[in-house]
């Protein structure tokens, strides 16, 4: 296990293609993929809840994650989400994927619905990492999952020899602030939300674990890559566009804006989400059109 891996860059956060059946298409996720990794994308991650992830069936999973791992061929790594509010089922399907060869790791949130406490925390983060030989990516994001990741615990975990780094979501810019000053330097604080992306950048984050990236990877790899060389100026007129692109794609719930740019750009045959999620109103489609046409997203 190559528990040492510093992550760094960006990450896009993959929606999951469906037919517009319901079924997974898989072929257009491996397109996806590889339209990724050539825009300049450092790593990727399948099944986290812009991939629908708790729509999926165990075996639908797996095959997602497998196809992206076969795709990115060793290129670039790939963190497969892994969530569930049991913990024991967590250890679990945290176990059949690392099963998978050449997967690099897993990102798991907090346990949904529960809302733990921070001990309960640190014990189901803890059983997770414990039961799995490859390197595991935090996530908190307590505005889906009603349970906060507090910076003391984190840095409790962040002893843990293969918990490598977090994907903050919190929205809390002071609490990740906080994060930040104080975290061990292998270990990655990730912005998982595309509007915090430059002020996490320029208090010290490792990157950005992004859903704006599914349409413009080039543009926002392009974005941390001039906040990597100290290149500010660039970035924020960069990051002016990457506003304007997160504000349209939020307008409902991710991810089902996403991937109505993305069937509008023809990247993806069918904009199909699958309930609870529905697809985007008309109204907003219409404003997705004109957001894409205006930054030539589409061709």
């Amino acid at each position: 296990m190559d528990a040492s891996i510093f992550l760094s860059g960006l990450g896009t956060a993959l929606v999951t293609p469906f037919h517009s059946d319901g079924s997974i298409d898989l072929p257009t996720l491996k397109n996806l993929a590889e339209w990724q990794i050539a825009s300049g994308v450092n790593f990727l991650v399948p099944c986290g809840s812009t991939g629908e992830a708790s729509t999926l069936s165990e075996d639908e999973t797996l095959a997602v994650v497998q196809t992206v791992v076969d795709t990115a061929a060793g290129r670039v790594p790939v963190f497969a989400g892994c969530t569930h509010n049991s913990t024991a089922e967590a250890v679990r399907r945290a176990k059949l994927l690392t099963v998978i060869a050449g997967l690099t790791g897993i990102l798991t949130a907090n346990p949904y619905y529960s809302k733990p406490n921070q001990r309960g925390q640190i014990q189901h983060f803890t059983a997770i990492a414990e039961a799995v030989d490859k390197p595991v990516l935090l996530y908190n994001i307590p505005g889906r999952t009603a349970a906060n990741l507090e910076p003391a615990t984190v840095l409790k975990l962040a002893a843990i020899p293969n918990v490598i780094g977090i994907k903050e979501s919190s929205g809390n810019l002071a609490q990740i602030s906080e994060l930040l000053a104080q975290v061990p330097d292998n270990f990655g604080v990730f912005a998982g939300d595309d509007y915090l992306a430059l002020p996490v950048l320029a208090a010290g984050g490792a990157g950005l674990i992004s859903v704006a990236s599914n349409v413009a990877p080039t543009e926002v790899a392009r974005m941390l890559l001039a906040c990597t060389v100290g290149d500010w100026t660039t970035a924020r007129q960069i990051g002016q566009r990457h506003a304007a692109i997160t504000t349209a794609l939020f307008s409902e719930p991710n991810p089902a804006p996403v991937k109505a740019t993305l069937a509008l750009m023809g990247r993806i045959a069918s904009d199909a989400v699958r309930l609870p999620m529905v697809a985007v109103e008309d109204t907003t489609r219409e404003r997705l059109h004109m957001l894409a046409s205006g930054l030539s997203l589409i061709p």
